[in-house]
């Protein structure tokens, strides 16, 4: 089973924190038509390669990311969506999310969405307090946050999601706790809770190398994941992954298929994309790719995309990097170890068709089981939830 990402890389405005691809643009000044005619090119050149190498890669989700997707004209979105049923075998009930801020988002575009082929939507409402909207860059108040959430669920869509950032400078765990509590109380079935990271090349990063950038305490950040962690579970959802909550059956299928190693189709401006490349005979291989990140060449060279090759000869890829078995089994312990429900490691050795279980593998493991940061169940690894603060540090050391 595998996924499609479709990237839309246009954003009203850029947030300082934000290091994904995305240009600032008014709504009538995108190409809507045009940009979807290029997807559609995209994918069929990339279903023509997949069947070219014999692989029948049936789809279970498609996610709309960006930038800013709940900008697209929901008729061009739609689009797209009916043309992908078309060009990939997607199965009926797969799941198909599109990314959402406030300021694009009303009960009607809710509804214009569901119509489309729409059944979640994942709003970016990010905080409930006006001052730390301000910080973070965000163009719309708690209020119109919380019209999105309200409008989307009117609408009748069936799974909705929104993002709340923590770990803001000045903010307590408790505030952490009751943002998180007021979303969850709207009536939400999942709950998405990312510590604020600063990336390097973003608006923050740059201020964070000159000094003018204030920074949260480490403490209270740690605190604040816990506080969000005890009321979200008070009220039913699970805190399935480090950074996401849902009630039982409403997890991210799109998220959970990228944490357990599966395949994607990238498509769209800088969209990344990884496939399988071995024939099942051997140890398994495959190739990660992404595409040219402006939007005019991405639209032009999808014009002379070719069909038989995947990389960087193929007219549209700039960047393409070749996967191992060992380096497939790393990132699906790096990812892996980040769900609740851990990682079966012999069965993914038997997938990707190597041992798992070196020396110095067991070695690291019974280490890290000594100091209570894995359990271990058979050949089921988990990191266990009072040490999930400390996960790269003990996902890297399996490596």
């Amino acid at each position: 089973m595998a996924s499609i990402y479709v990237h839309f890389p246009w954003c009203l405005a850029k947030c300082p924190y934000c290091d994904f691809v995305s240009y600032a643009a008014d709504r009538e000044d995108i190409d809507h038509s045009g940009y979807a005619d290029a997807i559609l090119r995209e994918a069929t050149a990339r279903a023509r390669w997949l069947e070219r190498r014999g692989r029948s890669t049936v789809i279970e989700s498609i996610f709309f990311g960006g930038g800013t997707p709940s900008l697209w004209e929901p008729r061009e979105l739609g689009r797209v969506l009916g043309k992908l049923r078309e060009i990939f075998p997607v199965t009926k009930d797969a799941e198909i999310t599109v990314e959402c801020n406030p300021t694009s988002l009303d009960r009607d575009r809710a509804a214009a969405l569901l119509s489309a082929g729409v059944g979640r939507l994942s709003i970016g409402t990010q905080s409930l307090r006006a001052e730390q909207l301000r910080f973070l860059g965000r163009l719309h108040d708690p209020d119109g946050a919380r019209r999105a959430i309200e409008g989307a669920l009117e609408a009748g869509v069936p799974r909705v999601s929104t993002d709340l950032i923590f770990g803001l400078p000045d903010q307590s765990a408790e505030d952490a706790r009751a943002q998180a509590e007021a979303l969850a109380s709207t009536g939400l079935k999942h709950l998405s809770c990312y510590q604020l990271t600063i990336e390097p090349g973003t608006q923050f990063g740059e201020r964070r190398k000159r000094g003018l950038l204030p920074m949260a305490d480490d403490g209270i950040v740690a605190d604040a994941f816990l506080a969000i962690d005890e009321v979200l579970e008070s009220r039913g959802l699970r805190h399935y992954e480090i950074s996401n909550y849902a009630v039982p059956g409403e997890e991210a299928r799109h998220n959970l298929a990228y944490w357990r190693g599966a395949e994607y189709v990238g498509l769209g401006v800088a969209a990344f994309g990884f496939v399988r490349t071995d024939d099942g005979s051997k140890a398994a291989a495959g190739v990660r790719y992404r595409n040219a990140v402006e939007p005019r060449r991405y639209v032009e060279r999808t014009k002379t995309l070719r069909d038989d090759v995947l990389g960087e000869d193929d007219g549209l890829t700039m960047f393409a990097e070749s996967l191992d078995a060992e380096a497939l089994l790393r990132e699906r312990i790096m990812l892996g170890l980040r769900i609740a429900e851990g990682i079966d490691l012999a069965k993914s050795g038997a997938e990707l068709g190597i041992d798992p279980f070196t020396g110095a593998r067991e070695k690291t493991i019974a280490s890290l089981m000594s100091r209570g940061r894995l359990e271990r169940d058979g050949n089921l690894l988990r990191i266990p939830r009072n040490a999930w603060l400390f996960t790269d540090d003990i996902a890297s050391r399996l490596f």
